[in-house]
């Protein structure tokens, strides 16, 4: 599998699947969160250790009010109703992002998930929530500063200390990064982890990629040669 530790995936695609049903986006949020289950469980039996899914931007605040109601309840629903599975699978959930951003109820959910399946070690089940690339990257410079101040130093910063004041600096960045959905972007995401990662787009929208698309994935990420800047 190339060494494939960590997977990235970008769930586009639910407002248009539910749009080419005749159902609102809400619903499309619904159908692509009952996705999760079937990806996770086949990244497990791929052997992946890692799984970040980017579940909401910092820019997606700007959607209609009951989309982002929606979004916020489902989070809130997936933290309470998943914890049974997550603990019986042994995947440990995180989140990155700003979560003091979030609304109380997904925070608290969230956050109770989190602490309740921290020891798990199957898979590490990260969400990125209320979450940009360069938030990620002006809130980590922040960190960088302030500990500067504190202890006077005033060498150079080193990408080592940089990359240590990010979000989840413990985790091993993405190998492979897969959008869904058609586009042919990053969209603000994980802008310092990608820097490395093979890119897989697919035009399957999100509430129809499953085991069988990831596991296509898996294999073009295969066929490829990482060199990182090597012969």
């Amino acid at each position: 599998m190339n060494n494939l530790r960590h997977i990235a995936i970008i769930m586009d695609g639910n407002g248009r699947w539910a749009q080419a049903r005749g159902l609102s986006r809400s619903e499309g949020h619904r159908a692509g969160s009952k996705q999760v289950e079937a990806v996770v469980d086949a990244a497990i039996a791929e052997g992946v250790e890692v799984l970040t899914l980017y579940a909401f931007s910092t820019e997606n605040w700007n959607r209609p009010r009951l989309e982002v109601e929606t979004l916020m309840k489902l989070f809130a629903e997936y933290a309470r109703h998943s914890l049974d599975g997550l603990q019986r699978r042994g995947i440990r959930l995180r989140v990155v992002g700003r979560m003091d951003g979030l609304p109380m109820l997904p925070r608290m959910a969230l956050n109770h998930a989190i602490e309740a399946t921290q020891k798990n070690a199957v898979l590490t089940l990260n969400i990125a929530l209320n979450y940009g690339g360069r938030a990620e990257l002006v809130d980590a410079a922040s960190k960088v500063v302030a500990a500067r101040m504190k202890s006077g130093d005033s060498s150079p910063v080193t990408e080592e200390e940089f990359a240590a004041a990010l979000y989840a600096p413990d985790l091993p960045p993405p190998d492979l990064l897969i959008r869904t959905g058609g586009e042919l972007r990053i969209s603000n995401f994980l802008l310092w982890e990608l820097s490395y990662a093979e890119f897989y787009f697919t035009e399957v929208l999100w509430p129809d990629f499953g085991p069988a698309e990831l596991h296509a994935a898996i294999e073009e990420f295969g066929s490829r040669q990482r060199r990182f800047g090597k012969v």
